[in-house]
């Protein structure tokens, strides 16, 4: 009885072992374990975020090298915060963080997301001071394609975000770039269709638009 019970904590371990080094998808071991191995240079601007940052070709969109995608596939806060040290290694001149939208198809609580972002920014200003920090706002979603349904569905939690994140960067005195406004339906408050073709992620026409957003934030301090 004594070793039918040892065994069965032995597996409850193991499992909760594989648990913990599993809590993330395997695209995002294969991306993650990538990015620890490509260099990071205090001359490169980095993009990071979830699928929808994953998605762009940032050094092609800027005609520039030095600017690189460390975008993963349904990545969350959490998940972004845990592979830092792999971006902070080079003490990179700015990052662009756009993060959040996985968490809200989670279910996750607006305040909850705002402050896991909240120990993203500290542990980048802690870890690489000179590193000048963009705070995107997160993008507007819509249900008109009835696609990505936990995520569209709770499109009203994304301005609440958003408000917490321009506090944030008041608080952290780090920049806050409004990329909701740009990509909204004014009469809907959903994300206009004419930037994407699933309702969550972005058309080419969409990361134009990004790319003219946030382009006079990449080429100051030249």
């Amino acid at each position: 009885m004594k070793k039918k019970i040892f065994s069965m904590l032995v597996l409850s371990l193991s499992l909760t072992c594989f648990a913990q080094e599993h809590k993330h998808s395997t695209f995002y071991y294969q991306r993650a374990t990538l990015f620890e191995e490509l260099p990071i240079t205090f001359n490169d601007i980095i993009f990071l975020g979830n699928s929808i940052t994953n998605g762009a070709e940032w050094t092609e969109l800027f005609d520039n090298k030095h600017v690189k995608n460390r975008g993963i596939s349904g990545d969350i806060c959490i998940g972004v915060y845990e592979r830092l040290d792999a971006v902070l290694k080079g003490k990179p001149a700015k990052i662009f963080l756009l993060i959040g939208i996985n968490d809200v198809s989670r279910g996750t609580s607006a305040d909850t997301i705002v402050a896991h972002i909240g120990m993203i920014v500290s542990k980048i200003k802690t870890d690489s001071p000179k590193t000048k920090l963009y705070l995107q706002s997160i993008l507007p979603t819509t249900d008109h394609y009835n696609m990505f349904k936990s995520h569209t569905s709770r499109w009203q939690v994304v301005p609440q975000i958003n408000r917490g994140l321009v506090r944030l960067a008041e608080e952290e005195g780090v920049e806050y770039i409004d990329l909701y406004y740009h990509f909204v339906d004014k009469e809907t408050g959903k994300m206009d269709t004419a930037y994407t073709n699933d309702g969550l992620h972005l058309l080419g026409k969409g990361y134009l638009k990004w790319v003219e957003i946030v382009k006079p934030y990449i080429e100051e301090n030249k």
